[in-house]
C-alpha cells in the first residue's frame, strides 16, 4: 500500500490538479476578460452563473448537516451567511442580483430562475448530488477550487472595468468581497482536509472530488459558450432587461387604462 504524502507535497498535488483544470482557463472566461464578450454574452453569463450561486448554500448546507463536531459546524457555518445574509438584502446572492441590474437584466426574471440553460441546471444539480452523496472528506475537498478564486476575482475586476465601462463599478462587489472570502475558505477547507486524508488513498479520493468540481464548473460554461458564443444556437434570445420590463409594464398599464369604462 501506498504511503500517504507529506502536508507540503499533498498540497502540492491539489493545487496541481486543481490549477490546471480551473475554470480561469475555459474560453469563454478567456474572451471575458479580453474583452470580446458581446453585452448580450455578457448578460447570459451572469443570469445563467446566478443558478450556481444558489446551488453554494444549499451544498454547504448538507456538508453541515454531514458533520457531528460543533466546531467544523462553527467553521463552516459563515459560508452560509456569506450567500444568504444574516438579513434580507444581505448576502452574495444580494450582490449578485445587483451585478444583473447593471448589466441590464430584470431582477426577477435572474431570480426566478426559469432562463437558465438546461445544461447548466444539470451541471449545477449534479455538484449538490455528488456533495449529498459524497463523504464529508469528499464534499469538502470538492470546494478547493477557491485555492484559485482570489486570483481569478482580481483579474476579473480589472478586466471588467477595463472592458465594460458601462457596467457601474459598485456592482462588482461580488467580485471584490470573494477575494478574501476565498482565500479565508480555501485556507480552512484544505487545513481539514489534511488533517482529515491520513492515508494515501483518501487523498486520491480528495483529488478526484476536487476534479469532478473543475469537470462541473466547465460544464457549466460550456453550455453558456455553446448557446450564446459557438454555435451560438441561443443568440437573439433571452430574458426581457430591466428596462423593457419596465416598458412592458407601462404600456399594460396604458392598456388597461385605456380599457376602463
Amino acid at each position: 500500500m501506498r504511503p500517504a504524502l507529506e502536508r507540503s507535497e499533498w498540497i502540492e498535488w491539489l493545487r496541481r490538479e486543481g490549477r490546471e483544470r480551473y475554470h480561469h482557463r475555459h474560453p469563454y472566461h478567456v474572451r471575458m476578460h479580453a474583452g470580446e464578450l458581446t453585452e448580450q454574452q455578457l448578460q447570459q453569463w451572469v443570469l445563467n452563473r446566478y443558478y450556481y450561486q444558489t446551488r453554494v448554500p444549499i451544498k454547504d448546507a448538507l456538508i453541515l448537516s454531514k458533520s457531528e463536531d460543533p466546531a467544523f459546524r462553527r467553521m463552516w457555518l459563515h459560508r452560509l451567511v456569506d450567500h444568504d445574509g444574516a438579513a434580507a438584502g444581505e448576502g452574495g446572492l444580494e450582490l449578485w442580483l445587483r451585478l444583473a441590474e447593471a448589466v441590464g437584466l430584470d431582477r426577477e426574471e435572474v431570480r426566478s430562475c426559469r432562463s437558465v440553460l438546461s445544461g447548466v441546471r444539470f451541471a449545477c444539480d449534479a455538484y449538490v448530488t455528488f456533495v449529498r452523496e459524497a463523504s464529508l472528506l469528499e464534499a469538502v475537498a470538492s470546494s478547493l477550487t477557491e485555492f484559485f478564486a482570489p486570483d481569478l476575482m482580481s483579474e476579473r475586476i480589472a478586466a471588467w472595468e477595463r472592458h465594460y465601462p458601462w457596467v457601474n463599478a459598485d456592482a462588482l462587489a461580488y467580485f471584490r468581497s470573494r477575494v478574501s472570502a476565498a482565500r479565508r475558505d480555501s485556507l480552512e477547507a484544505v487545513e481539514f482536509v489534511v488533517s482529515q486524508a491520513t492515508t494515501f488513498e483518501l487523498q486520491q479520493r480528495c483529488v478526484d472530488a476536487l476534479v469532478r468540481k473543475t469537470e462541473i464548473l466547465w460544464h457549466l460554461l460550456d453550455s453558456t459558450y455553446a448557446a450564446y458564443i459557438e454555435p451560438g444556437w441561443s443568440i437573439g434570445a433571452g430574458p426581457l432587461r430591466s428596462s423593457e420590463r419596465s416598458s412592458e409594464r407601462s404600456s399594460e398599464g396604458g392598456s388597461s387604462s385605456g380599457a376602463a369604462p
